[in-house]
């Protein structure tokens, strides 16, 4: 089950984890992805806090974390390879992977329905 929030990223939720990264629309506003800064294995990240960044051609953006958890891996291949973010942002550019401290906070995320719905209504 794939979630959205606000700001635009997304969790799919697997069991007591979330793999999480940004919208296929993010990335479309950002531009080409050059750079992406992620948390380390083993730091804690807080729902809308923020946990990392990224950088396009057209702008850095900051990195919020839809839900609460600890990091427990990270995407290192987009190091080398930030292009992902664009050309597969919910598979090959996924960011950080976490153990949710409440599995039960995706319920307040958007499905895949309202978070269109949701994006109709910003523009």
């Amino acid at each position: 089950m794939v979630r959205y929030s606000k700001t635009h990223e997304w969790a799919r939720i697997e069991g007591n984890t979330a793999v999480i990264g940004i919208s296929d629309h993010a990335q479309k506003e950002l531009g080409d992805v050059v750079y992406v800064e992620l948390p380390s294995v083993g730091d804690a990240v807080e729902t809308e806090s923020q946990y990392g960044t990224v950088e396009s051609t057209k702008a850095a953006s900051e990195l919020f974390s839809p839900l609460s958890g600890k990091v427990i891996a990270v995407n290192e291949e987009l190091a080398e390879n930030p292009q992902w973010v664009n050309e597969d942002p919910l598979q090959k550019g996924w960011m950080i992977k976490i153990e949710l401290t409440d599995p039960q906070s995706a319920e307040n995320l958007m499905d895949e329905e309202a978070y269109r719905e949701f994006l109709q209504q910003q523009s």
